[in-house]
C-alpha cells in the first residue's frame, strides 16, 4: 500500500459516494416529482416517505459505522497510551476527547507523548490541526 500521510489519509468509499447516495437521491427526487404531478395520492406519499427513509438509513449506517470505528480507536489508543506515555500524561488520558484520540492515532510512538501533551496543554481540539503536527505518520489502512 502507498505510504499514508496527511494529504492522502482520508477514505472515500466510491460505491457509497458515487452510486448509493446518488441513486437514493435520484429515487427521492423522482418520488417527490411524481407525487407532486399526481396531486399527492396516498401511494405516492408512501413512496416519498420510503425514499426519504432510505436516504436517512444510508446516512445513519455510515454514521454508525464511523462511531463504532471511533470507539475501537479509543480503546486501541488507551492501550497504546498505557504502554507509550509517561506517568504524568497517563494520568491525563481522560482529558483527551475522542476526536483528539482519533487524530493522535497517526502519530508514531516516539512523537505521541509530545503531541498528546501539546494537544492537552494548548487545548487543540480539531483533529486536522493535530494531524498536521504529525511528522512520522503511522498509517491506518483498516478504516471504515
Amino acid at each position: 500500500m502507498d505510504e499514508q500521510n496527511f494529504k492522502n489519509h482520508t477514505k472515500v468509499v466510491p460505491a457509497f459516494v458515487f452510486f448509493v447516495l446518488p441513486a437514493l437521491g435520484l429515487n427521492f427526487g423522482q418520488s417527490v416529482y411524481h407525487c407532486w404531478k399526481t396531486w399527492f395520492s396516498f401511494g405516492d406519499l408512501v413512496r416519498v416517505i420510503t425514499a426519504a427513509a432510505l436516504l436517512v438509513l444510508a446516512g445513519l449506517a455510515r454514521i454508525f459505522a464511523l462511531r463504532v470505528q471511533d470507539r475501537v480507536i479509543r480503546l486501541e489508543e488507551r492501550l497504546r497510551y498505557e504502554r507509550v506515555l509517561p506517568a504524568d500524561l497517563q494520568a491525563r488520558i481522560g482529558e483527551l476527547s475522542v476526536g483528539q484520540m482519533v487524530a493522535l492515532r497517526f502519530a508514531s510512538d516516539a512523537e505521541l507523548p509530545g503531541l498528546a501533551r501539546k494537544a492537552l496543554d494548548e487545548r487543540i481540539e480539531r483533529g486536522k490541526e493535530i494531524k498536521r503536527l504529525v511528522v512520522n505518520w503511522k498509517a491506518d489502512h483498516l478504516r471504515a
